[in-house]
């Protein structure tokens, strides 16, 4: 059975010996880099399963050695940095990063962020592929009476078995908390979602407080599904959450959590126009 292996990008080495002991004590074999240019050679030379990434670094910074191992890694990265401008938490998660721990850091906080991101298999993962060793828990298998496909409507077709998405035909390219997020609301269609349970489904720990994290990812989803369709899907309920709805080309009234009151459409688009960077 494979070892797990872990980068630890980090400059100051007193943080980086504490980010080492944390990971090897969770079963992790754990690689340290001291800057940027060195993390990306030794992401390459020793493909990382999880990478933990400050944004301050030597050569290159966080966010540009982030963007780098994504473009040929599917490995989980976890931004851990001092710096809390809700600015470098949006660009770090648009250019492929999993999650954002502040400095300084609980080493059980950050134990618990990994093994809840390990619980989700990665993209084309089989669904029978055997558990790998701690943090990883192999998710549950999928109840025989639950459909192979989710279909939303208007050409959007999502595959759980696969964890692919396509609308009409045409394979959408989503991150990993994105595809989440979005199978998430469509197992729980004209529903509404709040933050707080969205938050505990897909990142799977109640240490995972900034729900502002759910605002972004969908931000994100919504410009990517919107280049390939005019349909809307998914709706902002206003201090709530959101609700996936069925685009089957005809007004219907739209319910929330299928309660007597109709919830007003509210989409927030350009709000979220201005996610996308």
């Amino acid at each position: 059975m494979q070892e797990l292996h872990a980068l630890v990008v980090e400059d100051d080495p007193d943080i980086s010996s504490a980010l080492v002991e944390t990971l090897e004590g969770a079963g992790f074999r754990v690689t340290s880099a001291r800057d940027g240019r060195e993390a990306v050679g030794v992401a390459a030379a020793d493909p990382p399963d999880l990478v933990t990434l400050d944004l301050t670094l030597p050569h290159m910074d966080g966010i540009e050695v982030c963007r780098r191992i994504r473009e040929t890694s599917d490995c989980y990265i976890v931004i851990v940095s001092a710096r809390s401008d809700e600015v470098d938490k949006l660009i770090g998660l648009e250019v492929g990063a999993d999650d954002f721990v502040l400095k300084p850091f609980s080493p059980r906080e950050l134990r618990a962020r990994v093994a809840a991101l390990f619980r989700r298999p990665r993209s084309g993962a089989p669904a029978d592929e055997p558990a790998r060793p701690a943090p990883h828990v192999p998710s549950p298998s999928q109840p025989a009476d639950e459909p192979a496909t989710i279909s939303a409507g208007a050409g959007l077709v999502i595959n759980p078995a696969r964890r692919e998405v396509q609308i009409d035909g045409t394979i959408v390219e989503l991150t990993r908390i994105e595809y989440d997020v979005l199978e998430y609301l469509a197992r729980h269609l004209s529903r509404v979602c709040t933050r707080e349970e969205m938050v505990l489904a897909i990142w799977s720990s109640a240490l995972t407080h900034d729900h502002h994290l759910v605002d972004v990812h969908v931000a994100n989803l919504r410009g990517k599904l919107r280049r390939h369709s005019d349909a809307t899907w998914i709706h902002t309920i206003r201090g709530i959450g959101y609700r996936m709805d069925r685009e089957d080309g005809g007004q219907q009234d739209r319910r929330a959590g299928g309660g007597p009151y109709l919830v007003a459409r509210i989409d927030s688009e350009d709000w979220a126009r201005g996610l996308d960077f």
